[in-house]
């Protein structure tokens, strides 16, 4: 009896060449689109952007001959992902609402959907791959980068579960975007110069500030440039020796703590909550002959600093805290123990190359010491580990 298999079909050529390639290795393959969010506000374009996907996705599915079916998955979306973000955001962190997403919508909700519909697997048209190994007599899944290094999509993926990640398939992972937009192509199918998808997922393309003013009240506040470079520690390169000390560990990872005396008002802004660390854009203080970026925030005292150039050494940290409750392993056998040292390849955005760092599991928690000082690292971003090809874990940056 054919294994069936549910794909999440978006309205995009990836999930589209996905439901595709699983019909032909032989799947029982049905379609099910996610609406997830109605809402305009924010958007840079108040089209309705799920309105064209599912008219595409029902095309797609059409000339693919598989079942089609949709669901509103709207109110888990907002409780689980969006109101997250806003809580984040207000807080004066960075969250990834797209790692969210796939953790709490497309591999949970979306999942239960699918099992209703008789499911075995849940397929999407990520750039990743999946393969399986034994511990013991144990099966383990392996999360693995796509072969597109350009594409691999990996990165929003590491949070998800050994339990979610057993019965998803990722048909695209074997090829790069070139290579499956000819697929479409030859088969004619009307996802197949449709242009890749932007901004927050599911939502789209955002004026940040602007929907983030749903819920968080736009405050004046003071922007304060820091220009004395020699307040700053200075970081050295390479990697610190295993046995070093807890206390050592945490100063080189702290970032660093700003006062309004170190510098000047240049301007005014309308919440600290709505800006990042490393952001340039919409401080609009002119006067400069480089570029201004935050290079830090405070929520409390509604205050964001900054500093000119892209050589600001405010802008760059040599490592990063993890507290223990929030580090996730996929491979919970390669979970670290207390005192235990590592050298993994970690990545904080995605589409930054992979950086060579050192991973430190002591009694507070987990520090990840990077060998080059990294740019704009910010707290609620997610710091993934990786081991050659393979996702192993990954953990909320908490400062």
């Amino acid at each position: 009896m054919k294994k069936r298999v549910i794909i999440g079909l978006s309205g995009g050529v990836d999930s589209s060449v996905a439901a595709y390639l699983l019909k032909e290795q032989g799947y029982d393959v049905a379609a099910l689109f996610m609406k997830n969010w109605h809402d305009t506000t924010g958007l840079l374009q108040s089209d309705c952007h799920w309105e064209d996907d599912l008219m595409f996705a029902e095309m797609v599915a059409k000339k693919l001959k598989i079942p089609f079916h949709q669901v509103d998955l709207s109110k888990p979306y907002r409780e689980k992902v969006v109101d997250y973000m806003f809580a984040e955001y207000e807080k004066g962190r960075t969250p990834n609402p797209d790692v969210l997403c796939n953790r709490e919508i497309k591999f949970d909700s979306f999942a239960e959907e699918a099992l209703k519909l008789g499911g075995d697997y849940v397929a999407t048209g990520h750039y990743c791959r999946k393969d399986e190994i034994l511990n013991g007599e144990k099966p383990i899944s392996r999360l693995l980068a796509g072969i597109d290094k350009n594409k691999d999509q990996s990165y929003f993926l590491c949070q998800v579960s050994q339990q979610q990640l057993s019965t998803a398939l990722f048909p695209v992972g074997d090829l790069t975007k070139g290579e499956v937009r000819k697929i479409a192509d030859k088969l004619g199918l009307a996802t197949a110069h449709r242009k890749d998808s932007q901004g927050i997922c599911f939502v789209g393309k955002v004026h940040l500030p602007t929907f983030l003013q749903q819920k968080l009240k736009a405050k004046k506040g003071a922007i304060i440039e820091i220009a004395d470079r020699t307040i700053f520690p200075e970081i050295e390169d390479g990697l610190p020796d295993e046995k070093i000390s807890e206390d050592l560990l945490a100063q080189m990872t702290a970032p660093f703590r700003f006062d309004a005396s170190f510098g000047k008002i240049i301007g005014e802004h309308n919440g600290a909550h709505f800006f990042t660390i490393g952001q340039r854009k919409g401080m609009n203080v002119g006067g400069h002959k480089e570029p201004l970026f935050v290079i830090g925030t405070d929520v409390e005292n509604n205050l964001i600093y900054t500093g000119e150039g892209h050589s600001h050494p405010g802008l760059n940290r040599k490592g990063l805290f993890i507290n223990r409750e929030e580090m996730h392993w996929i491979r919970p056998d390669l979970k670290m123990d207390t005192g235990e040292n590592r050298d993994y390849m970690v990545r904080i955005r995605y589409r930054q190359p992979l950086q060579e760092a050192r991973f430190f599991c002591r009694e507070k928690g987990f520090y990840i010491v990077f060998n080059v000082p990294q740019r704009g690292i910010a707290p609620g971003q997610f710091a993934a580990l990786y081991h050659g090809d393979e996702l192993v874990g990954s953990g909320v940056i908490s400062g």
